[in-house]
């Protein structure tokens, strides 16, 4: 999801759920499954809508661009004699300008790179419906491996 493409395996998961949905229909247990579904699927589209870049690749590399033209400028415009106070001043604030954009692309794309966001609604599903599954069946019924592949049975 870093770099904004998400998995298959999900639709995959949800259509198998479906079709064991329709399998309990008027059961007790059928409200528990649709609402555990429900959520698991929000929470999925949340995170999806997340890991999607808002801001353009074009634009940051226009404001890259201008950050580059702009430090250059400067730098000719420097007195070649006594300019130590200048061109410190002009390594800080390009500095400072190169962070800014490396900080709004970092928080343009959460599930990478430096603020790393977990999984956190995700793995809590995951671990309720593993609990759930393991408290009816044995750990070698599990329908996928541990990546999440469907096994061939």
């Amino acid at each position: 999801m870093a770099d904004g493409n998400g998995s298959a395996a999900p639709s995959v998961w949800s259509t198998d759920f479906r079709r064991v949905f329709r399998e309990v229909e008027g059961k007790p247990v059928f409200g528990m499954l649709v609402a555990a579904d429900d959520k698991r699927s929000e929470e999925r589209e949340e995170r999806l809508t997340q890991a999607t870049a808002s801001i353009p690749g074009a634009i940051l590399w226009f404001l890259l661009a201008t950050l580059v033209i702009t430090v250059m400028a400067l730098g000719i415009c420097l007195p070649r004699r006594n300019n130590r106070g200048q061109v410190i001043t002009l390594v800080v604030i390009t500095a400072l300008l190169t962070t800014t954009l490396c900080i709004i692309r970092d928080v343009d794309r959460p599930f990478g790179g430096i603020i790393d966001i977990e999984p956190t609604a995700i793995s809590e599903i995951e671990r309720q419906a593993t609990r759930d599954y393991l408290a009816n069946h044995t750990a070698a019924d599990l329908p996928c491996d541990d990546r999440g592949n469907r096994k061939n049975i």
